[in-house]
């Protein structure tokens, strides 16, 4: 049996984004044509205040914020946590997400794992989101 994620209910979702201020992009790279890039400009032009997450990158910045080499490293409060790595890779994250105050865990689209979301659970930690594009999310219950 393969596993799937289920997600939380539009309503959920939606005040996710609208409560929302900033959101740590994890895998944010100084690559345009990415993904993850263009969803964050997209994210920063509505308003949210977008944080880098990317080790290799620490240090410098993307669109205008400095980059942090961990979610622990990052000085001011987040709600959203977005990843932009692998599905082997979400546990990685989701046990640096546990030992910060960031609110969303959040797994763009075609990204999900079992060990991450049961590692949340475990932890306390039910405000989840798993193979949900947020750009999409966000046209799509906040239209714009």
């Amino acid at each position: 049996m393969s596993y799937h994620f289920s997600n939380p209910d539009d309503t959920v979702i939606k005040s996710y984004l609208k409560e929302a201020q900033t959101i740590a992009v994890v895998g944010l790279s100084k690559r345009v044509e990415t993904a993850a890039y263009d969803i964050a400009q997209v994210l920063q032009n509505a308003g949210y205040r977008i944080i880098p997450v990317n080790p290799k990158l620490a240090g410098q910045e993307i669109l205008g914020e400095s980059v942090y080499a961990s979610l622990k490293d990052i000085p001011v409060p987040v709600d959203i946590v977005d990843v932009f790595r692998r599905s082997e890779f979400l546990i990685d994250v989701a046990q640096d997400f546990v030992e910060t105050d960031a609110k969303v865990f959040w797994a763009q689209l075609g990204l999900e794992a079992q060990d991450a979301e049961d590692f949340l659970r475990q932890a306390g930690r039910n405000d989840i989101v798993m193979n949900r594009c947020i750009k999409v999310e966000h046209r799509r219950l906040l239209g714009s």
